[in-house]
Formats: structure tokens, C-alpha cells, sequence
């Protein structure tokens, strides 16, 4: 995976490596659900409960912890990723695949989105690096939907000349729109419609 910020100290002790994830991991989460313009430097402090030197020893500024908070991110959604679409050996396993991703942004009523999208529709336009790091995580995201294709073209649950990298790039598409019209409906059903319509036309190239 690339890595989202060149910050980390070349060595550190493990008590200033815990200070430093817990510094991301708050960042992290607090920009998934603010946004990233709308977390301050002082909101990170109060959710970490460090000190501003402590930050400032770890960070050189906002943008540097930004990329942190992608690279953890993209850790959690790539894991996920993996562990949900390395199973994925049939039409059958990718509806489930569709129905945890549906019934997990349900539970919040679409709201926030996907983290990385999120991520995205705020920075790429401004911070080159964490744009370069995002579309490294999209595409290994595209990679995990290209295997899951090319499981189920060799074992014939799609034809031989199905176009799997084609497939994997309109599936994830269609997984991002769906995020972005759930998370601005509030509801999760335009993203099932949107994954729906996707699988179904996977779907007809088996028949």
C-alpha cells in the first residue's frame, strides 16, 4: 500500500508511537465525520488528549496529518475489502458482498459515506500527494474487484470473454455513487440501487 504521509519519524518509542496513532486515529475519524475542512488542530487535540507540542512533534502541519488519516483509512477499508471480496467465488457471494456493504451504510442512514471518497472530494484538489495516495487505494481496491471477477469467470460463472477489468472499474463506480446519493438522500437506497443495477448487468453476462 502507499503510504499517505512521510511523517513518521525515522525511529520512535513506543510510547510516542502510540501517541502518534492515537493522534491519527482521532484525525481519522473526526474527518470521516466532519470533513476534513471542518476538523481543526485543536478539535485533534481535544479527542487525542495531547498537547499541542506533542502534536506539533509528530506533525509539522494539518496536511501532514491529513495523509496519515488516508494511509489509516485505507488500511481499514482495504482489509475489509479483502477480507469480504477474497471470498467471493460466486454470483451468490457477490450479492453478499452488495448486502454488508448496503445494511453497514444503513445503519447510518447513508450518512458520511465511503471514508475514502469522502476523503477525496475534499483534498484531491489541492494536496497532490494525498490525491496520489487515494487513487493507489481506489486501485487496489479495483484489484480485489478484478479478482473477485476473474474467480468467477474460472469457474464459469462468467464467460471466457468477459471483460473482468471493465466490470470491476463500472462495480466500483457504482459503489461510489451510491455512497455520495445515500450519504446526500440520508438514505441507503439509492446506493442499493446503484450496486443492484451493476451486479444485474454482471449477472445477464452469465446467462
Amino acid at each position: 500500500m502507499t503510504a499517505a504521509s512521510d511523517s513518521t519519524p525515522a525511529r520512535l518509542t513506543a510510547r510516542g508511537a502510540k501517541t502518534r496513532e492515537r493522534i491519527v486515529s482521532a484525525a481519522a475519524d473526526l474527518m470521516y465525520t466532519r470533513g476534513v475542512g471542518a476538523t481543526t488542530l485543536d478539535d485533534i487535540m481535544t479527542a487525542s488528549g495531547v498537547s499541542k507540542s506533542q502534536l506539533y512533534r509528530h506533525f509539522a502541519n494539518k496536511d501532514e496529518i491529513v495523509r496519515a488519516a488516508i494511509e489509516l483509512m485505507g488500511e481499514r477499508v482495504i482489509q475489509r475489502e479483502q477480507s469480504s471480496l477474497g471470498g467471493v467465488t460466486s454470483l451468490a457471494d457477490l450479492r453478499r458482498w452488495r448486502d454488508a456493504l448496503v445494511q453497514n451504510n444503513a445503519v447510518r442512514h447513508g450518512a458520511y459515506g465511503c471514508a475514502l471518497g469522502s476523503f477525496a472530494s475534499e483534498v484531491s484538489d489541492h494536496d497532490d500527494v494525498a490525491r496520489r495516495s487515494l487513487m493507489a487505494l481506489f486501485a487496489e481496491w479495483q484489484d480485489l474487484l478484478s479478482g473477485a471477477m476473474e474467480r468467477l469467470r474460472a469457474n464459469g460463472a462468467l464467460p471466457p470473454d468477459a471483460p473482468v477489468e471493465g466490470l470491476a472499474v463500472g462495480l466500483l463506480a457504482a459503489l461510489q455513487g451510491g455512497y455520495v446519493l445515500a450519504q446526500t438522500a440520508r438514505d441507503v437506497t439509492p446506493m442499493a440501487t446503484s450496486l443492484d443495477m451493476a451486479i444485474s448487468h454482471i449477472e445477464s453476462l452469465a446467462t
